[in-house]
């Protein structure tokens, strides 16, 4: 018999599939929308020198903000949104291996770290081109010093500001591809993963563990959303804290087109000392708060909407 209060888990086979793709759509574009600005600010932190050119999250929110306008906290998001291929991959990979562990262990938190490793592997083979060129763009404007690959200059004459995104995107791909090859696009893509898939399998138990342990101080009327909601950016914070240093050496070795994972973890420590593998990691935890809190009441709620008609009374809300 479920505890009173407990959190019930909303599992694959209880979905409208169609429902849950259509309506998924949407809330990935929405919360990638509202986070990109924080993702921008942290890779130009880790990717920075020492503090040459920001001194911290906000200090670089002010100043792309007085530099480059609104438009400069989005650069690179048309490229982005490509990466709705791999969250809707994610979400599915999820669900999936979540649903294949079951058969062979009850355990929760089992399913939660082997589906999220598993879901992260996916997302990120699918991601990581997008990223590098996403991350070059992030890197024009104020940044672009520190970057291999530059944008051409371009008249701001009768075009629409779409082709001009579209020309640096253009500009950008080119020069990867003649410097590196296609291998190029995929630089990083083990450091990616040794961020990534921790992070991930991280999040999902940490995730369960916060929700349940708030379901058993809050009151049995207590909206689960709620308590879900606060939960998402506390495992957030937990599973950031423990990847960051691998996010900061996956961000140089990416934007900076290091080839080696260790020598530059080690050239990094040599040269700006252990607070380097903190670094951009304010910004992550901010932007991981309501990117999480947005994920969780958006993939809590889509999956209550993407319930089978039988089953919508079922749940408690």
């Amino acid at each position: 018999m479920q505890q009173k209060g407990a959190i019930q888990i909303i599992e694959w086979e209880d979905l409208d599939k169609r429902k849950f793709y259509s309506l998924g759509v949407f809330m990935t574009l929405t919360t990638r929308a509202t986070v990109y600005p924080a993702s921008l600010i942290r890779t130009r932190l880790q990717v920075q020198k020492g503090k040459t050119l920001y001194s911290g999250t906000f200090d670089a929110f002010c100043k792309i903000l007085r530099a480059e306008g609104v438009r400069g906290l989005y650069r690179g998001f048309m490229v982005n949104t490509f990466t709705l291929i791999s969250g809707q991959a994610y979400i599915t990979t999820y669900e999936l291996v979540r649903k294949y562990v079951s058969q062979y262990s009850p355990s929760n938190t089992v399913k939660s770290v082997v589906a999220g490793g598993a879901a992260s592997l996916v997302a990120q083979t699918i991601t990581v081109p997008i990223d590098v060129v996403s991350q070059h763009l992030m890197m024009q404007g104020q940044g672009e010093h520190l970057t291999r690959f530059k944008a051409k200059p371009k008249l701001m004459l009768a075009a629409s500001k779409r082709s001009l995104t579209f020309g640096q995107t253009r500009d950008i791909t080119v020069q990867i591809f003649a410097a590196d090859g296609f291998k190029g696009f995929y630089r990083g893509y083990v450091a990616s993963l040794l961020t990534y898939i921790p992070n991930s399998a991280l999040w999902w138990p940490f995730y369960h563990f916060y929700a349940e342990q708030l379901s058993l101080l809050a009151p049995s009327e207590c909206p689960h959303l709620i308590l879900q909601a606060l939960a998402g950016p506390m495992a957030a914070a937990t599973a950031s804290t423990i990847t960051n240093p691998m996010d900061v050496v996956r961000a140089r070795v990416q934007v900076e087109g290091r080839s080696s994972v260790i020598e530059t973890f080690k050239q990094l420590l040599a040269e700006e000392g252990v607070w380097v593998m903190t670094k951009g990691l304010s910004a992550r935890i901010i932007s991981s708060t309501p990117t999480s809190v947005l994920i969780v009441v958006g993939y809590e709620t889509l999956k209550r909407l993407s319930l089978r008609a039988e089953l919508i009374e079922t749940r408690h809300w």
